[in-house]
């Protein structure tokens, strides 16, 4: 039996000039917050292809915060906002397969606001630890089961609209 506690694993994608700056202050002034995240420099939130979020999840990660400059303040003027969009329309895609909510968050944070990032890393923390983990590999087997399930009906379709 394996006696070792289950910790969630979290990516996260930081803004390079607010988030990550930030991060880097809460280090330097000692605050802590949990190991168990993987910070990813980035060098706008604009410039997160959906996909970097969705392969995190593919590989194990039971969840995903983005960090970046807050409206208004991006470096690159609207990065923030592409990331908004983004991220509510992956946020859609998410819930349609079945991932619950509260695994992919977006969080504004200045790079003075070291405390919030120290905030936001614990917080997600203990909520994907309240969720349990993601397990996705799993998923992956319930979906191919669901396309077993279909394939004969869209060999049929097929076969009928030549």
């Amino acid at each position: 039996m394996n006696s070792k506690k289950w910790e969630p694993r979290i990516v996260a994608f930081f803004c390079n000039w607010c988030t990550y700056r930030a991060a880097d202050l809460a280090g330097i002034s000692r605050m802590k917050y949990a190991p168990n995240v993987r910070i990813i420099r980035v060098m706008c939130t604009g410039r997160i292809d959906p996909q970097f979020i969705l392969n995190a999840f593919s590989k194990g990660a039971d969840g995903v915060l983005i960090g970046g400059c807050h409206p208004g303040d991006c470096h690159y003027v609207e990065g923030n906002y592409k990331a908004l969009r983004r991220f509510r329309l992956l946020s859609r895609m998410l819930k349609d397969m079945g991932i619950e909510e509260g695994r992919l968050r977006l969080e504004w944070i200045s790079a003075s606001e070291g405390e919030k990032v120290q905030w936001a890393v614990n917080n997600m923390l203990e909520k994907v630890r309240g969720m349990g983990p993601l397990d996705l590999p799993d998923h992956f087997k319930e979906w191919d089961k669901e396309m077993e399930m279909v394939k004969p009906e869209l060999s049929e379709k097929v076969v009928r609209n030549g």
